[in-house]
């Protein structure tokens, strides 16, 4: 037995969920019709979805729309890249098995909590939510010493909370260690982790930066119980939603969150058993996912110092400039032919070789290890995906030293030379905003003005 298969016997990595009669709007489409924009933002309303902030991945309609368009019949769905959760959450909704790999451990209780929503009582849920306010309520107005403490090993160049915030954090962290029933006990932690930026002297810009330096004042107070109950009764409400909309299927579908890298995915997942991917792996634009989540990865005790982050970094799809950029020279593993990549990653290697790691060798290191991923991935949906099944791939291009690479042909190119077959590249965002990474001054050139960052849907089917 696989360990997706054991892992159906795990409570917190699955979810039995009644099918569905869901009623929320579909457009009717046909075959031939174009995705929608498959930007995250659109989940910030959705119900489930909405549980946790997210800087990067897809929206529930473009999930919905692929499985009615691709999955007509019960199947399983797998994503490889699962974020928090989308494809997960959509797939049980429309009666199907599912599976996600997850590296960073915060993303992936995110995925598991949301897809354990189906056994979450509402009436419990609100019971301890009755039960928080009154803890809050009666230790806030004493001398009450909390006996949680901030992580020892979180460093940021300014306090994270304010002193008087901090404590409210802290009697917080203090109810929650009473919680005794582990699905709710993950519930308030996630609950916590997706709330607990909001009320600190940090945002996300997209970056995680201090408020002063994007021009906003830091927070000397704040009702952080009032942001977390808020938040709380939007989960009650959703599961009350959840519950209202769900049916009975002949056969329950299971969700199993698997908190490591996708490259492992002979050791999880049977071979051929996959009839739809879709997924969103890291784009070449050098977003730092593990450093973005830093403040919940050491408060929820999944990091207590630097080097706890470093295996994330190194386990990371495509890894990180950080972490190539002194090295030597970082070649493809493969050449592939009648395609410019090797010839783009020279020129890109030779430019401002005056800037030493912040030049282009440094860059030409990780989109080489970048694309040398690409292939393992490739490799890896050859490998799970059944016969006649189909993967899409969301993914963007990117611009590094104001070099334009277009990384959805290039990585289509990359799953014909595995043996799979491109059916189709889709453009459903023809921009989108990148600024941070294409702009820098300090990484490479300025992009040109006729570059311009896009988001495709690479559609691909195992023959």
């Amino acid at each position: 037995m696989t360990d997706f298969a054991k892992s159906y016997n795990q409570p917190l990595q699955q979810m039995h969920l009644p099918g569905l009669s869901i009623d929320r709007p579909r457009e009717a489409r046909g075959k031939d019709a174009s995705f929608s924009d498959p930007a995250f933002f659109g989940n910030k309303t959705q119900p489930i979805h909405r549980w946790v902030p997210w800087i990067a991945g897809f929206s529930g309609e473009f999930v919905r729309q692929s499985i009615d368009r691709y999955l007509p019949e019960p199947g399983l769905v797998l994503d490889p890249f699962c974020g928090v959760g989308t494809t997960l959450v959509e797939s049980l909704l429309a009666g199907h098995n599912t599976a996600g790999f997850e590296i960073n451990p915060y993303a992936a209780l995110a995925s598991r909590v949301k897809a354990n929503a189906r056994h979450y009582d509402p009436q419990t849920l609100r019971y301890q939510i009755s039960r928080f306010e009154g803890y809050f309520e009666k230790h806030i107005n004493s001398d009450y010493e909390p006996f949680s403490s901030p992580p020892a090993g979180f460093r940021t160049r300014a306090p994270f909370y304010s002193p008087i915030v901090l404590r409210k954090v802290l009697i917080l962290q203090d109810f929650i260690e009473t919680i005794e029933d582990v699905k709710l006990h993950e519930l308030f932690r996630l609950v916590f982790a997706s709330t607990m930026v909001r009320y600190s002297n940090y945002s996300y810009e997209p970056s995680l930066g201090r408020r002063v330096s994007a021009g906003k004042p830091e927070i000397t107070d704040f009702p952080v119980d009032e942001e977390v109950v808020g938040k709380l009764f939007e989960v009650e409400a959703d599961i009350y939603w959840l519950l209202e909309h769900t049916g009975q299927l002949a056969a329950e579908p299971t969700a199993a969150v698997i908190n490591k890298s996708f490259f492992e995915y002979v050791k999880h997942l049977e071979p051929a058993n996959v009839d739809l991917v879709v997924t969103s792996p890291p784009y070449l634009n050098n977003y730092h996912y593990n450093r973005n989540t830093r403040p919940q990865l050491y408060w929820l005790g999944y990091a207590s110092k630097p080097g706890d982050l470093k295996p994330l970094e190194h386990a990371n799809f495509g890894k990180y400039w950080q972490t190539v950029r002194d090295k030597p020279l970082v070649e493809l593993d493969f050449s592939l032919p009648d395609s410019d990549l090797s010839e783009k990653l020279q020129t890109l290697r030779g430019t401002r070789p005056d800037k030493g790691i912040y030049g282009g060798n440094g860059w030409a290191n990780y989109a080489a290890s970048y694309f040398n991923d690409c292939l393992r991935f490739a490799q890896g949906i050859l490998y799970t995906l059944k016969a006649g099944g189909t993967a899409l791939i969301v993914i963007g291009n990117s611009i590094l030293q104001g070099i334009e690479f277009p990384t959805d042909q290039y990585f289509g190119q990359i799953a014909e030379f595995t043996g799979l077959e491109v059916v189709d590249i889709h453009i459903p965002r023809e921009a989108r905003v990148g600024n941070s990474i294409i702009q820098s001054d300090v990484r490479g050139e300025k992009a040109k003005d006729s570059h311009q960052l896009y988001e495709a849907v690479v559609e691909i089917r195992k023959k």
